[in-house]
């Protein structure tokens, strides 16, 4: 399925996380933080002299050291506060241009289970009549994972479902195919009822045992094969003698010779 393009309107778009922002705002605040901050614990009170650096009661009087934030920092600080703001703004407006333009933007979790209903979907309209198995196995999925996305597309009526011999064949859901095409299409899965309904139609084999020996199976399985076609309704039976004629039903001729 990796040569398939599946055409749809919605197109989903991935922006950059917000949380970018957050972070560098952070790593700039440590950054002058940590360049900046030099802790001194001292008291503050009220000198009693205008002289500058006289004792009081004769103690040691030491200078404090002041340090000022330098002014380049506070102006990269700025600037990045600036950058960021800008850079959102800018986000904003191409999102609302997309979202008038229709285009939906979507949410990454979101749109990974969206992309992955988009391959099933174009996986069933490739290959109508295709199983769960099938699909699983060409698109790598747990069965779990992949009736949780074939439920979702059901609810939206995209695809529908048939049963058959136990097994649930899905097909697109927009009337392409009719009742009688979807039994076809479901009976045709089967290699070996394929095979037996390829040699009735070019009428090389019509009876147990000339089925038998050109698809190289034994004759009570050929009977099985034959009961199954039998109650489906595409293939009729005739008695004559001690033998049993197979032809295909006129009804589904067309459609067998259309997907054979």
């Amino acid at each position: 399925m990796g040569n398939w393009l599946v055409k749809n309107r919605d197109i989903h778009l991935m922006f950059t996380n917000i949380k970018l922002e957050k972070k560098l705002i952070f790593c700039l605040l440590f950054f002058l933080l940590v360049t900046t901050a030099r802790a001194t614990e001292y008291t503050v009170s009220p000198f009693p002299s205008d002289q500058s650096g006289a004792s009081i009661n004769g103690e040691k009087v030491v200078e404090l050291e002041v340090t000022e934030i330098p002014y380049w920092q506070f102006l990269l600080w700025l600037a990045a506060m600036q950058i960021l703001s800008i850079i959102d703004v800018i986000l904003y407006f191409t999102k609302l241009i997309f979202v008038i333009l229709g285009f939906r933007v979507a949410d990454h979790p979101i749109t990974i289970g969206t992309l992955k209903r988009k391959h099933i979907y174009a996986f069933i309209k490739a290959c109508p009549g295709t199983c769960i198995s099938e699909i699983a196995s060409d698109m790598s999925l747990s069965r779990g994972n992949l009736r949780y996305h074939l439920n979702i597309l059901k609810a939206e009526n995209l695809i529908e479902s048939r049963s058959d011999c136990g097994k649930i064949r899905y097909f697109q859901n927009n009337s392409t195919y009719g009742e009688e095409e979807k039994l076809v299409i479901s009976v045709l899965q089967n290699e070996m009822t394929r095979k037996i309904l390829y040699n009735i139609l070019k009428e090389e084999c019509n009876t147990n045992g000339d089925l038998a020996r050109t698809t190289g199976i034994s004759k009570g399985a050929i009977t099985w094969y034959m009961k199954q076609l039998n109650e489906s309704g595409l293939v009729k039976e005739d008695r004559i003698g001690k033998s049993t004629i197979y032809s295909i039903n006129p009804v589904y001729r067309d459609e067998i010779e259309k997907h054979i």
